[in-house]
């Protein structure tokens, strides 16, 4: 895994470009904020993997839900540090700023809880978040697409945390057929949700052509 030359966006684009000329494959890393690990989110990320890993994107699925991941506790020494780390290190959270960092994409999905997103996928977004200003915007134009499953109400909320957190990141944001969710409750649901497995297959479509366009590459 490349790692940055140092903190900030030169430094960020600067590997990418290194990773391009050396012939490495594009990677997206997604962040599954349910705590079930098999559940209706997870079918809805590795729907999309279907379609950039057919198109040679490499992808890495790390669990998120139901982990120790703290939230942000405001001590913005990110900002005094400037080393593209949080500086509370007792959890995983510098790991996924780390694969975020490298990847060229990044998909955060979740259930929707109250009409938001878990307490995981916030406290990720917090931190990393936080991490990425604070170091000149680290995720800045890389490509970011949120996943949401829900039973019956809120997804668009949830959605919307999320893609909030790419755009204020200087992230580029690719769309669907229909908003990233899927009607689903039980494990397993999700795949009989036509429209929302045509969404999730035409989201890993457009993505990776976005990939592509980015590393200049493919057809137009």
């Amino acid at each position: 895994m490349e790692r940055t030359a140092g903190a900030g966006e030169d430094g960020v684009h600067r590997a990418s470009r290194v990773r391009q000329r050396k012939g490495i494959r594009m990677r997206v890393v997604a962040f599954n904020g349910s705590p079930r690990t098999d559940g209706n989110t997870a079918v809805l990320i590795r729907k999309v993997f279907e379609e950039l890993e057919s198109a040679g994107i490499e992808t890495e699925f790390v669990q998120l839900g139901g982990r120790a991941l703290h939230g942000c506790v405001a001590c913005y020494r990110c900002f005094a540090n400037k080393d593209g780390r949080c500086a509370v290190d007792k959890d995983e959270l510098n790991d996924h700023v780390t694969k975020m960092v490298a990847a060229d994409g990044i998909v955060l999905g979740s259930p929707t809880y109250f009409a938001d997103i878990t307490p995981e996928t916030k406290a990720l977004i917090d931190r990393a978040g936080l991490v990425s200003k604070a170091n000149g915007d680290l995720l800045r134009r890389k490509v970011g697409a949120a996943v949401v499953a829900v039973r019956r109400a809120g997804s668009i909320h949830a959605f919307d945390s999320i893609n909030h957190f790419f755009l204020i990141g200087q992230m580029i944001v690719p769309g669907s057929i229909y908003w990233n969710m899927s009607l689903a409750r039980e494990k397993g649901e999700a795949l009989n949700d036509e429209e929302g497995m045509e969404t999730m297959k035409v989201l890993g479509q457009n993505m990776a052509w976005l990939l592509e366009r980015i590393r200049g590459r493919g057809p137009k």
